[in-house]
């Protein structure tokens, strides 16, 4: 669908294509085609119509941008350009904002693939202990015998089941 027009390539494959994932009592229908930043079918977001699309994945300890150039349309190996960026988060995310300025890429899609980017670099965190655990380990008989209720009371009841004054 070179010469065409993203609208009228839009207007064709909406309805029916090997990446849409309709399912029931779901009002829009997803879509798993590479450079859709949300995932959602729609012409904003579609990477297969538009001559400039752009895609944010996850590499090993990083990100990796996959962009579109249009002056290469018909030529697919030299069309896609992919950049690895494995950096601080911060710088990460710096430099994919400069990657979509710099290139006079589609304004609308810097949101989206900055919040992408985002969660695929809080995916790749180690997870952190949590705190009540690791404080548990040294005092916790301490801390659990202090928190156990008397034997032969409930919470301020009598063992006949009145209530205590």
């Amino acid at each position: 669908m070179a010469d065409t027009s993203s609208h009228l390539s839009w207007l064709i494959i909406r309805d029916h294509n090997a990446f849409l994932l309709k399912r029931r009592n779901i009002k829009k229908p997803f879509s798993t085609e590479a450079n859709n930043l949300t995932n959602l079918s729609s012409f904003r977001y579609s990477g297969l119509v538009h001559k400039k699309s752009l895609g944010v994945v996850p590499a090993d300890k990083g990100i990796q941008v996959v962009y579109k150039r249009p002056k290469y349309q018909t030529k697919p190996a030299k069309a896609t350009v992919k950049v690895t960026l494995k950096h601080r988060p911060r710088r990460t995310l710096k430099k994919l904002k400069n990657i979509v300025n710099e290139n006079r890429y589609r304004r609308d899609l810097r949101q989206a693939a900055l919040r992408r980017a985002s969660a695929i670099l809080r995916s790749q965190r180690p997870a952190s202990a949590k705190k009540g655990k690791a404080a548990a380990g040294a005092g916790a008989p301490a801390a659990a015998a202090a928190a156990a209720p008397k034997k032969g009371r409930i919470s301020g009841r009598s063992p006949k089941g009145n209530r205590e004054p």
